[in-house]
């Protein structure tokens, strides 16, 4: 195995998080559906806000790296949703399912693309560049999502 491939090896086992961090999947595990939308104090955020945070972005870094079409929403209002819940258990588990499909993709891309080579419709980011921001990330918001549950009480110790 040379270190191209170890290096990407390590980046889908941090993309696909646990280690040091929780998973998406640990974090949502056994949430009742009445605290998705549920504030938690003065927290900003609901867990259904940071859920679909993560997949904007997430979906937003993904076809940014497979095309120089794509268009990104507009900062900051458009990688935030203004409702608090979802609609029902259709649409929170449509977002989790887009989340966990766009990253199998991008795993895709980063096992089949050259991860050094500059994106020729971005300004010097390339997948490796891609592939960071998005573990960097979603671990940030997936910690959020802890915090909230542990202030709401619903999060193991």
């Amino acid at each position: 195995m040379d270190n191209q491939d170890t290096l990407i090896k390590e980046l889908v086992k941090l993309l696909r998080g646990g280690g040091a961090h929780a998973t998406l999947d640990d974090a949502l595990a056994n949430l009742p559906a009445d605290l998705r939308g549920k504030k938690a104090g003065d927290l900003p955020y609901t867990i259904w806000q940071l859920v679909e945070h993560i997949r904007i972005a997430q979906w937003d870094m993904l076809e940014f790296s497979k095309s120089g079409d794509h268009k990104s929403p507009k900062w900051p209002d458009e990688y935030w949703v203004k409702e608090l819940a979802p609609a029902d258990d259709d649409a929170w588990e449509a977002s989790i399912k887009q989340i966990d499909s766009d990253m199998a993709e991008f795993i895709k891309l980063l096992k089949n693309e050259d991860i050094y080579k500059p994106l020729p419709h971005g300004d010097g980011q390339n997948i490796l560049r891609e592939a960071l921001q998005i573990a960097d990330h979603n671990a940030y918001h997936i910690a959020e999502i802890v915090v909230i549950r542990r202030v709401l009480g619903a999060w193991k110790s």
